[in-house]
């Protein structure tokens, strides 16, 4: 390992004392677990994968995502959660790259309930982004996006609500000052109306990695201060949240079922990727991270993470092939064996069950899809 590299990784695994101690003392729930498992999408009809900041013509973005939305109903229908529902994407869109023709064929998919469109934002990248642009970036995709029928609004008032997803993992400028810039970042998300961040967390061995995981909670203020993320206080039954956006983790862990080159175990973290695609195995690892609201251990939350749109063919087998197909036919089909209840849920819906956790409901959790945050529909009115 090059000298200057091992700093890096070393820093970039901070979070393992966090993860030795919750296997040790974080509560397991027994008997029968409800499980809420969503798919972070970072969704880029444009991606050129060996060009970061490269696109596609539009014509070919424009045949990836009528091919997306014309396969996709007809390989998944077959299998459905507890509440009939099937396995869907929460598609994480990039505000700079907007077109109005994707984003109404991509809401028309999600419309016939194949899922939700939410923002995802790159910036930062060749030079440092500001907080004013920021905050306009936003609220100009949130409202582009809102008049598609997208979005939500709390208790189905007032200006639309949004769940985001950070381009390259560097929320608030977490990532040593690469692919942001904006410190006070968390500040301009939940001035823009965003209910929740899903980013985290990253890939491996990334510089953006915290310590705080596997964790469903709300930032410590000050807000505007980087990486504000860093530090809050977990999600509790019978404690209502006050602070927004909300941070909803994924699994991170380490997989001893996959040892490196080098002897070391893997890295999980939630990615649905060519060289790792999801399998029952994998539904272990992250089950036994049992990421809760506390005070609720049966009631896990799943939020794993993939890019729907790269094109190269061991992406498309995991996404659209015959990966998928098997893992969602053996999940549905033994899931009784298991013990558990399946909700294919989207990250509004998977809040919206957290939000009902905190205050105490009971019963089916798949009953509180749409608990606070109201989708809108068609032409920005609630639903």
């Amino acid at each position: 390992m090059h000298a200057s590299v091992a700093p890096q990784i070393a820093k970039s695994l901070r979070w393992l004392p966090a993860y030795a101690w919750q296997r040790f003392a974080r509560p397991r729930p027994r008997g029968a677990v409800h499980l809420m498992l969503a798919l972070a999408d970072h969704f880029e009809p444009a991606i050129v994968p060996e060009h970061g900041i490269a696109r596609a013509p539009f014509c070919e973005q424009e045949r990836r995502l009528e091919r997306w939305c014309h396969d996709y109903p007809g390989l998944f229908d077959n299998w459905r959660d507890a509440e009939g529902r099937p396995f869907c994407h929460t598609y994480f869109y990039p505000a700079e790259q907007y077109e109005r023709g994707l984003i109404e064929r991509l809401a028309e998919h999600c419309h016939a309930g194949w899922g939700e469109v939410e923002v995802h934002l790159h910036h930062g990248i060749e030079v440092a982004d500001t907080v004013g642009n920021t905050r306009r970036q936003l609220l100009q995709f949130r409202d582009a996006l809102a008049a598609h029928g997208c979005l939500c609004r709390w208790d189905g008032a007032g200006d639309p609500r949004y769940a985001f997803v950070h381009g390259n993992f560097a929320l608030a400028n977490s990532a040593g000052g690469r692919c942001c810039g904006v410190d006070s970042e968390i500040q301009v998300l939940a001035e823009t109306g965003c209910y929740a961040d899903l980013t985290l967390p990253p890939a491996p061995f990334h510089p953006a990695h915290i310590t705080k995981i596997n964790s469903l909670y709300e930032c410590a203020p000050p807000l505007d201060r980087r990486a504000a993320h860093r530090h809050g206080r977990d999600l509790q039954k019978g404690e209502p949240p006050n602070t927004f956006p909300l941070i909803i983790q994924g699994p991170l862990g380490l997989n001893f079922g996959r040892v490196r080159k080098s002897g070391l175990p893997g890295i999980e973290n939630g990615a649905l990727t060519g060289a790792n695609p999801p399998t029952l195995g994998r539904l272990r690892l992250w089950k036994d991270v049992a990421i809760a609201v506390r005070g609720r251990p049966d009631w896990i939350f799943i939020k794993l993470h993939c890019h729907g749109m790269d094109p190269r063919p061991q992406n498309e087998e995991v996404m659209l092939g015959t990966a998928m197909r098997r893992f969602l036919q053996d999940l549905v089909e033994t899931a009784p064996e298991r013990k558990e209840c399946l909700h294919f849920v989207s990250a509004r819906e998977m809040v919206n069950i957290a939000l009902a956790a905190c205050d105490g409901r009971e019963g089916n959790p798949g009953s509180y899809r749409d608990y606070r945050l109201k989708p809108l529909r068609p032409g920005g009115g609630a639903a």
